[in-house]
């Protein structure tokens, strides 16, 4: 389906741009902040590409390894949702103090 495919691209160039705005970031806050919002963007890349292969099941191999994808692509999102929202609040005050 076009959507997977569009969501795979796009979370890919998001998974990019934030793993290079990790490296360019100085404060540790901010940098630890942007590397989740990367492993967001993995997770997303991870999980839509496991439901694009979960469209076209041909065998059981194939099965499982599309459930292991969309599996591992939802805890990367919900595990790096809740350390993006602690370093949140961490990089407003680091970004205050400066």
């Amino acid at each position: 389906m076009p959507i997977f495919i569009i969501l795979i691209i796009l979370s890919f160039a998001l998974y990019v741009f934030y793993k290079v705005s990790e490296v360019r970031a100085k404060e540790p806050f901010l940098k630890r902040w942007t590397g989740t919002k990367a492993k967001m963007a993995l997770g997303s890349f991870l999980a839509s590409f496991g439901l694009n292969e979960l469209t076209a099941v041909e065998g059981r191999v194939q099965l499982w390894v599309a459930l292991i994808f969309l599996i591992y692509g939802i805890v990367l999102l919900i595990m790096n949702y809740k350390m993006y929202k602690h370093f949140l609040t961490l990089a407003r005050e680091e970004a205050q103090k400066n």
